[in-house]
């Protein structure tokens, strides 16, 4: 804006009338013309540019903030019992031993006391020297001790889990060049757990709703959900992440937009004045929001002192490392399991995207992860492991692409069995989640339609999105 402010401030100084300057030249004239018509097509490319951008923000914000407004009932259902089984999740504890300790903490009347100083709560607050803001206040102070003093032995798994995923979380932060606090967030969401569900269908560690999920490229349907990936689900997450930032500016709004969507932090910023930071619109959000930011600060301190507090990490039954396959048959975890003797709950704790213990290999290009140590059998053995009890397993065709709500299938209007090819012009804010969206495919077909390799298309081009 203040390029095109500058640039309409030229164009008033070079209008000055033939007179000002005394006689000129038919050159001169033809020089200023000259000059002045390159500065009028640099001032509408200017303005185009400034629409283009502002249409693209309008997109971006009406895309991330199309369905997770409808989140706040599950964040209410999470932050009315804090430090309950409903705010942790259903554990994934990989065979561990259930937790009965149930106790209740309603947050917005509770006021914790510790015998730590707030001057040293302080001093341990500003030396963690986070990207995101950490400031302290009574809020704060009483998520850090939640997270710290209250649920030593939910901290202890959350801790172990999450010796597993910060490394897949953190390689996909760096590569959006996002903050690595962020990881944070899945905790506040799901406490790590791939398999989490609230009542509102929210799914998955990072709780994508159903049509978020397609926005940003999530494969649902009958078989699979991408929402329980942990890998793509974070990558997903990422990318939310950094559009809501380029929106909001602010790290604090951005993470409570993953909350409540978008459109309820820009009801706050404008009832708060047009303040653009989390304290100042602080009362204006969703009274389930306001507890999340404050509660990731909680929890991020608690990692950060662990030692102070006596939280030690559990182990936990993961491999340490593991081995992506790509299949592209019918594969049933039985099959797996059985044939190379990996217990089967080992399968489905690594896969944990595929519904019915089966893979879908043979609608397109699916993955599975086996621990490390099992990969030179998985290959030696591939046409065993499929021939094995396949008549028994798969009584059912499996079908490919069949889209569900709330594990649900619902019908849908494919456009790719005719001959004819259908195309459709990438606009700007296009991805592939709202193309497959629109056009009643997968992000998967629109890839092997297409011959991408990545999720990458650009303004303009073309793309085959069925057959008509």
């Amino acid at each position: 804006m203040r390029k095109l402010l500058l640039s309409l401030l030229s164009l008033s100084l070079l209008a000055v009338p033939v007179w000002a300057d005394g006689f000129k030249t038919r050159k001169q004239l033809q020089q200023e013309n000259e000059k002045l018509r390159q500065q009028v097509q640099s001032l509408e490319a200017e303005i185009a540019l400034y629409r283009s951008e502002a249409q693209e923000q309008e997109e971006i914000a009406e895309e991330i903030s199309e369905e997770n407004e409808n989140k706040v009932p599950a964040a209410q259902e999470d932050y009315s019992t804090v430090g309950t089984d409903t705010l942790l999740g259903q554990w994934y504890l990989h065979r561990q031993s259930r937790i009965r300790s149930r106790e209740q903490y309603n947050m917005d009347s509770v006021r914790f006391t510790t015998d730590v100083p707030d001057s040293v709560l302080m001093e341990r607050l500003a030396q963690m020297n986070c990207i995101i803001s950490l400031p302290y206040n009574e809020t704060v102070k009483n998520y850090m001790i939640l997270y710290s003093e209250k649920m030593p032995t939910k901290m202890g798994e959350i801790m172990g889990l999450s010796q597993y995923y910060w490394p897949i979380f953190e390689e996909t932060f760096r590569r959006y060049d996002l903050p690595m606090e962020l990881k944070y967030v899945a905790i506040i969401e799901s406490h790590l757990n791939p398999r989490a569900e609230s009542r509102v269908g929210a799914k998955g560690m990072w709780q994508f709703m159903y049509r978020t999920a397609l926005n940003y490229g999530l494969e649902v349907d009958s078989y699979t959900d991408e929402r329980m990936d942990p890998i793509l689900s974070a990558d997903a997450a990422a990318r939310y992440f950094r559009d809501a930032y380029r929106i909001f500016g602010d790290w604090p709004l951005a993470i409570s937009a993953y909350n409540c969507g978008s459109g309820n932090v820009n009801k706050a910023i404008r009832r708060a004045g047009g303040k653009r930071d989390f304290w100042s619109v602080y009362e204006y959000l969703p009274s389930e929001t306001r507890g999340y930011v404050p509660a990731m600060v909680g929890v991020m301190y608690a990692f950060a002192y662990a030692s102070e507090y006596g939280l030690r990490a559990d182990p936990i039954s993961l491999p340490a490392y593991v081995d992506t396959f790509h299949v592209h048959k019918n594969l049933h975890f039985r099959q797996i399991s059985e044939v190379l003797g990996i217990p089967l709950d080992d399968v489905r704790d690594l896969n944990p995207q595929y519904y019915a213990d089966i893979v879908p290999g043979s609608g397109g290009d699916e993955v599975i992860r086996l621990p490390f140590t099992y990969s030179s059998a998985f290959l030696d053995m591939q046409d065993s492991i499929y021939r094995y009890k396949a008549d028994v397993l798969f009584t059912a065709k499996v079908q490919d692409g069949r889209e569900t709500v709330d594990g649900k299938p619902v019908p849908t209007t494919r456009v790719s069995t005719g001959t004819s090819w259908v195309y459709y012009k990438v606009k700007s804010g296009d991805n592939l989640g709202h193309i497959a969206r629109k056009y009643h495919c997968t992000v998967k077909q629109l890839k092997s339609w297409n011959n991408l390799r990545s999720d990458r298309i650009n303004i303009g081009q073309r793309l085959k999105v069925g057959k008509r």
